[in-house]
């Protein structure tokens, strides 16, 4: 993988090894709470105080859960690759904690909140932070209470314009823990495969799209992806 442009896409898989609830678990967040009621923008006008405390749990949760294997093992792959880039569909900081340096959040972070008139972004989690009360921003002259920094479900991914360039332009396109459901992040195999693209999957089960893939590895990410990482280093030093 030397000198070839090499994007990652991760989703929830990754991060439930570390033990983070995921909405399509049949133990996970989805279950106790409707899509509808916690995940999108009408369900903020409806009942915000449900949507903040919702979030405001899962902030509190950040505290509570380390970096896996999987996470080291993608930070040790950038590290020793000249061009890697690393989309992530989760909304944790657990890439980055666990030492990767270029992340691109398409569905936002938990760790910052949003300016509901400004739209600007704040990092927010002192202590104070992390209670069920609503906050409000430091950047208007009339404080104004802040959301979620979250892509619900009905707004649009971010940073998308760049997704797709690093797409178009890669040589290799690795997906980890990702379901295959949630569109656009879905459709970027397919984006890969049809430019030829060399495609690779390590999850812990077939996705929707896994006929997508060149290479199809099925297990625990932190037990398949770090010898993956060895082998794909060993490769350029051979």
């Amino acid at each position: 993988m030397q000198g070839k442009r090499v994007v990652i896409l991760t989703g929830a898989g990754i991060s439930a090894e570390s033990g983070i609830q995921t909405f399509r678990d049949n133990d996970g967040l989805w279950e106790e709470y409707h899509i509808e009621d916690v995940a999108t923008p009408e369900a903020w006008r409806a009942n915000p105080a449900l949507v903040w405390g919702f979030y405001q749990g899962r902030r509190r949760q950040l505290q509570e859960v380390q970096p896996n294997p999987a996470h080291n093992a993608l930070a040790a792959l950038e590290q020793g690759l000249e061009h890697m880039l690393l989309i992530t569909q989760n909304v944790d900081d657990l890439h980055e904690r666990g030492g990767s340096q270029d992340v691109v959040h398409m569905h936002g972070q938990l760790r910052t909140l949003r300016c509901e008139n400004s739209g600007h972004r704040e990092l927010r989690m002192d202590p104070a932070d992390l209670t069920d009360d609503f906050l409000t921003c430091n950047c208007c002259v009339e404080p104004q209470r802040m959301r979620p920094d979250i892509v619900w479900f009905g707004e649009r991914p971010m940073h998308m314009e760049d997704i797709y360039a690093a797409v178009d332009a890669c040589e290799v396109f690795i997906v980890v823990g990702s379901s295959g459901h949630v569109y656009p992040a879905s459709d970027l195999v397919h984006i890969a495969r049809a430019n030829g693209v060399r495609t690779v999957l390590v999850n812990a089960e077939a996705p929707l799209n896994v006929d997508a893939f060149d290479e199809v590895h099925l297990g625990k990410a932190g037990e398949v992806l770090p010898e993956l990482v060895n082998a794909w280093l060993a490769e350029e030093t051979a």
